[in-house]
């Protein structure tokens, strides 16, 4: 008796509470036209609390009114975020969310609503009676959620101002999980806690009251991390709305077929996930179409942009070298899987620099077209290499992309890195797992992300050009050291030239002057060996020169220590310094015998290809790495060699470069090395002319 009577007052004190707050709203929104849904939700819970006081815990109307009650607390919470513009990109996916919550509350109206239909079924009745209970779980769990993540999506000011509602939200639908667990679990309603419920409810209007002062009508900015949050709890509340619903239905039936629809549904549930969720398409194509549906725009600017420059810019030693960062964090973009880096060479062309997650390529001799760099570098635009393949493209555009590059099916998009109006390099992206179209969107980011690519290589460029300045200082002031050493030994040797003279025959000066020049000759031997003989020369106008002769000169003295063989068109001329060319060519041919075995010939062949003159300098010895050619072999100053100086390739690359030639290089490790020197500009007209003579 005294638990009836607690629970019809409170009820009734949670009736006048509720009443004040929906006057003093009321007004509220007739002033300023703000506020409605918080009166309408307030109202109906005057009516749940009086239907619950006047009719008891047990009438089907406490119970419609309390899901008519949650339905419009659900709208007085959309209206919280609603009005603010900077989500609207996201309502699709929140409206989803509450659409579940709000179906979910609609169906345990209509099981309310059951008990007077079916009130000469008591199986009936009390199967409704338990539907609704699960229904009322689902819907304060889902409601919880909801809280939650509103909670958490929003900024700290924001938190502040609707932490009061959110509050008295969460202690209403946890009592109301509380009350229908216990009812389902024990199968009979809690009286006591039921009559405790009306003092518990009435005293969150002022909490309400409060809450509304303080927000003043905040709207909440949403995140597309709570968001997708949310949606995944979309899912589960599905699943457990069709599990738990199927089998309160199927109980209606039969209870034997309850078990069998739990058993294969939860099956076939883990078996589709084990199928689609490891598939990287299926997860792509969610992600295109979350973004496509429930977004304004398809990216999230602010995290991509960290992870950019997370990539971009990682400091640790483990990482990779900023080239392939670069190409990762262009490509992590469009989730393509790989990439190429081709950076501008001296001679107004493109080189590869660098590839991620790409197979080994064969480039041509030309990477890029005479268009190519002034196509990208005037426009900025991030091209589409179908177009091409497709026909779409117009006359320069065509005239700009290379063959080679229209022709590799696995190239998918072009980025141009522009930095100060002068084109850095290119990214050229693989295919996404998702084969889609650009749009602006892509179109904006890629072209600042590039913008941002761009200035980092060419601040790591200049960083390695400071840095060889200052080692070719030290080269300078080693140098300086090395001369003063020699210019002792010729004062050394010097005297003992003098004295030769006057003490020739003398035994005691004999064995003075031969220790003299044994100990001059050990320290020469460690100055040569402390400093490579590396000297240009006088250097010319590049010139038609006759190649076999050439050849055979920088051949012949070394056949005495390798077997050297020299084929191919000794007759054809080529434009060079005749003088820097050698210097190069010797260098090649050097590293070349050394790198092979005493029986293994080195071949020096002279070819024309495309109406330029090639030598290609081959041996099989042990080969080079890719890794090693892209980021090793032309950076002075470093060495494989026991004491060198590590400036070899890079003057003969220089020196091929400065006669306006190419340098490049193929290897595999084990099988060998192939460096050719490219001549620009030869013709027939330069052949030796013998029969003519």
């Amino acid at each position: 008796m005294l638990m009836s009577m607690i629970g019809q007052w409170g009820h009734v004190f949670a009736a006048v509470t509720f009443a004040a707050l929906a006057m003093w709203q009321a007004q509220r929104w007739l002033s300023s036209r703000s506020g409605l849904p918080l009166v309408v939700a307030s109202l109906l819970t005057v009516i749940w609390a009086l239907c619950f006081a006047i009719m008891g815990p047990r009438a089907w109307a406490s119970w419609m009114s309390e899901s008519l009650r949650d339905l419009a607390w659900i709208c007085y919470m959309i209206m919280l975020w609603r009005g603010d513009s900077r989500v609207k990109g996201s309502n699709a996916a929140i409206k989803s969310l509450y659409g579940v919550i709000i179906t979910v509350v609609v169906a345990r109206c209509a099981f309310d609503g059951l008990p007077v239909s079916l009130a000469g079924s008591p199986r009936l009745v009390e199967a409704a009676f338990y539907s609704a209970v699960i229904l009322r779980m689902i819907s304060a769990v889902g409601a919880l959620v909801l809280l939650h993540n509103l909670y958490s999506a929003v900024t700290t000011q924001t938190r502040i101002a609707v932490r009061l509602p959110v509050i008295a939200l969460s202690v209403m639908w946890a009592y109301d999980l509380n009350v229908n667990t216990i009812t389902y679990l024990s199968h009979a309603v809690p009286t006591e806690l039921l009559a405790l419920r009306g003092l518990v409810i009435g005293v969150l209007a002022p909490v309400f009251a409060l809450g509304v002062m303080r927000s003043n009508a905040t709207p909440v900015r949403l995140s597309r991390t709570a968001t997708f949050q949310s949606l995944s709890l979309i899912g589960i509340g599905g699943y457990l709305v069709i599990m738990v619903g199927g089998s309160a239905v199927l109980t209606l039936a039969g209870p034997q077929y309850v078990r069998s629809f739990q058993v294969s549904f939860a099956f076939l549930s883990a078996l589709a996930g084990v199928i689609l969720m490891p598939n990287e398409r299926v997860r792509a194509w969610a992600r295109v179409m979350l973004s496509k549906h429930f977004f304004q725009h398809r990216y999230d600017y602010r995290a991509e942009w960290l992870r950019f420059t997370n990539t971009l810019g990682r400091p640790e030693e483990s990482a990779a070298a900023l080239n392939e960062r670069a190409i990762k964090a262009v490509a992590d973009i469009t989730e393509s899987s790989g990439g190429l880096l081709l950076v501008p060479d001296p001679t107004g062309g493109l080189m590869l620099e660098a590839r991620w997650n790409w197979p080994e390529i064969e480039l041509p001799a030309r990477v890029a077209k005479p268009d190519t760099i002034s196509y990208f570098e005037t426009t900025g635009r991030i091209f589409e290499l179908d177009a091409v393949r497709n026909d779409r493209a117009s006359e320069s555009e065509a005239d700009a992309i290379p063959d080679w590059l229209a022709n590799t099916s696995k190239a998918w998009a072009v980025v141009p890195l522009i930095h100060f109006d002068r084109l850095t390099g290119l990214v050229v992206l693989d295919r996404p797992v998702l084969n889609r179209e650009l749009d602006w969107e892509d179109f904006d980011l890629l072209r600042v992300a590039g913008r941002q690519v761009a200035s980092y290589l060419a601040e790591a460029k200049g960083q390695e050009a400071l840095s060889d300045v200052q080692r070719f200082d030290e080269f300078n002031r080693r140098f300086a050291f090395i001369m003063h050493d020699i210019k002792n030994l010729v004062s050394q040797l010097s005297l003992v030239t003098r004295n030769a003279e006057r003490h020739i025959g003398n035994p005691a000066f004999q064995r003075d002057m031969i220790a003299t020049l044994d100990n001059s000759t050990r320290r020469m031997n460690d100055l040569l060996a402390r400093l490579s003989q590396h000297n240009k020369g006088r250097a010319e106008e590049p010139r038609p020169i006759p190649l076999g002769a050439l050849v055979d000169a920088v051949a012949a003295p070394r056949r005495a220590l390798h077997p050297v063989i020299v084929s191919g068109d000794t007759s054809l001329f080529g434009i060079a310094d005749p003088a820097r060319l050698e210097q190069a060519l010797a260098h090649l041919v050097q590293n070349a015998i050394e790198a092979s075995e005493p029986s293994d010939p080195v071949t020096i062949h002279i070819e024309m290809f495309e109406n330029e003159a090639v030598i290609h300098v081959i041996d099989t010895g042990i080969g080079m790495s890719n890794d090693f050619i892209l980021n090793q072999l032309f950076k002075p100053f470093n060495s494989t060699k026991e004491g060198g100086f590590g400036i070899g390739a890079y003057e003969a690359r220089s020196l091929i470069q400065a006669m306006g030639g190419r340098l490049s290089v193929k290897s595999r490790v084990g099988r060998g090395c192939t460096f050719t020197i490219t001549l620009p500009n030869t013709t027939d007209q330069f052949r030796y002319q013998d029969a003519a003579a």
